[in-house]
Formats: structure tokens, sequence, C-alpha cells
């Protein structure tokens, strides 16, 4: 490593830098998103120095054993071409393999994924971001499934949720429900969930996700519902290529592709879940 070059661990009074390089990236999260991060995972939050001066950031999220995230791996303008990025990757790797995690994901943007395939990572799928600028309405109607979260409904959830992403992630959507706008539920006719919905606000959009159902038809409800909440607002939505039907919905209701990411696995990708019922991924940071 060059000796100008210091990783150490993320803390609460690296926030404003962290954040600072963020906005200059123009990405969507909000400072409610690094104190996310550092709160869930406080051992696995990285700042890179550069001749002591603040340059870099990643973060990962340990879902288990099975599966952990990278997520927020940026570098300042004025210390790129350092090789900084790379350390940065490479550090939350070591981490993450050393609390004995078996596969670790990312999404990648096209100039990143090279850079992680000669780290080993393959690629899994691919997604895009779709983008809604801010209308006046939004797709209406009044469905009795739909209702706002209880408490006792995160056991439920958890089990969807589990199913369609792999893995549990119980924690980040307790502390997602806590971050958002809104957390829906679609019941089922037989009183079942059927589906779950989140939107929270971003620096530059709402965010829709994560969204999950037993199949896109059946989610429609409920996104409509979601959008309802952001009326007014530009809205973010990442969604899968090959789920067709939701893409489609999304074109037809006024939204349009922005950029594409590619998910990418690093190890044994055996818990991959169902993505077909992710209507709305987390976001590209958590999976």
């Amino acid at each position: 490593m060059n000796s100008a070059l210091r990783l150490r661990l993320m803390t609460r009074a690296d926030l404003p830098f962290a954040d600072s390089v963020r906005a200059i990236e123009g990405w969507n999260q909000t400072l409610a998103d690094w104190e996310r991060f550092l709160a869930l995972q406080p051992e696995g939050c990285f700042v890179a120095e550069w001749n002591g001066a603040s340059a870099g950031t990643a973060a990962t999220t340990i879902y288990g054993s099975d599966l952990a995230w990278i997520g927020m791996v940026l570098v300042h303008p004025d210390h790129r071409r350092r090789g900084i990025g790379s350390a940065l990757l490479k550090k939350c790797i070591e981490y993450l393999q050393a609390r004995g995690v078996r596969c670790i994901k990312l999404d990648a943007t096209p100039l990143g994924q090279k850079v992680y395939e000669g780290l080993g990572f393959k690629e899994e799928w691919m997604l895009t971001r779709w983008e809604h600028l801010k209308s006046d309405n939004a797709p209406c109607g009044f469905d009795s499934r739909i209702r706002s979260v209880q408490p006792e409904d995160i056991v439920t959830i958890d089990s969807l949720d589990k199913t369609a992403f792999g893995v549990s992630r119980r924690k980040i959507l307790e502390a997602l429900s806590k971050q958002s706008l809104c957390t829906l539920i679609l019941e089922s006719d037989l009183g079942k969930i059927a589906g779950y919905g989140m939107s929270r606000k971003g620096a530059h959009a709402f965010y829709l996700g994560p969204v999950v159902a037993e199949s896109p038809q059946i989610s429609i409800p409920l996104i409509e519902a979601l959008l309802q909440k952001s009326v007014g607002e530009k809205v973010f939505w990442d969604i899968r290529d090959r789920n067709k039907t939701t893409a489609a919905w999304a074109r037809e209701h006024g939204f349009a592709p922005q950029r594409s990411l590619t998910r990418m696995y690093l190890g044994e990708n055996t818990f991959p879940g169902e993505p077909q019922k992710q209507i709305a991924i987390a976001g590209p940071a958590i999976g």
C-alpha cells in the first residue's frame, strides 16, 4: 500500500465528509443513510486518508454468513487515480471474508464493472434505474387490501422478503421502515400478506423500494399506493431488467430509464432468492 494512503474505521465525525463526497458524485443517499450504515455495521465502514486528508469512503452491510453487501465506494475528485477506490474495495472484501461471509455482492456501474471483474466478481443480473419527473398526479384508486404496516407484521414481511432476496435482512428492513415516508402492506383476498413496499426521501428524489410481492401483477396496487405518497416529487425506481412486466408498467406511467447497473457477486451465490419477486430493490448500496 502507498505510504501516503491510510485506511481506517469511519466514525460519526466523518459523516459530513462522507455525505459531501456523495453529493459531489450526485448520488441519492442522505445523511440518514450514512448514519444507518454506521449504526448497523460500525466495524465495516471505512475512510481512506491521503497524507492525512480524508479522501474516500466505503461501507458494508452483513446479512449473515451467507451474504454481505459492499456500497458507497467513493473517492473525492482531488484524490482520484491513486488506487484509493481499489484499496477501499479490497479492504471491504478482506473484512467480510474474515467474518466468514461466503458471498459478497454489489451493484456496479459500467465503469466499475471492469474493476470488479478483475477481482473475481461475476455478473448475476442487470437492473435499470427508472426516473419519474415531478408529476401532478399518480395512478389512483382505493384498494381495501392495502394498509400501513404494524409492528407485528415484521415477521411475515421478513419471511416474504427472505424468499425474494435469498437471506433474511430483518434489521435493515426495520431501519428502512423507520426512515421511510411510509411502509405499506398488500393483503391477499385471504388476509395474508402478499406484498410490502416502502418509499423514502432521497437527496434528489423519492426512492421507491424495497417492494416485494408474489408477482409483478399483484404488486401494481401497492406501487400505485406508494406513488400517491410522492405526488409532485421526482421518483427513482430500480428494476431488474428481466422483470419485463414491471418495467413496461413503469414506462406506461411516465417513468424513463436513467442508467444501468450490474448486480455482481464474489464467492458462492448459494442463496440467490427469487428476484422476479423483487419489484423494486432496496438500493444499489444495500441490495
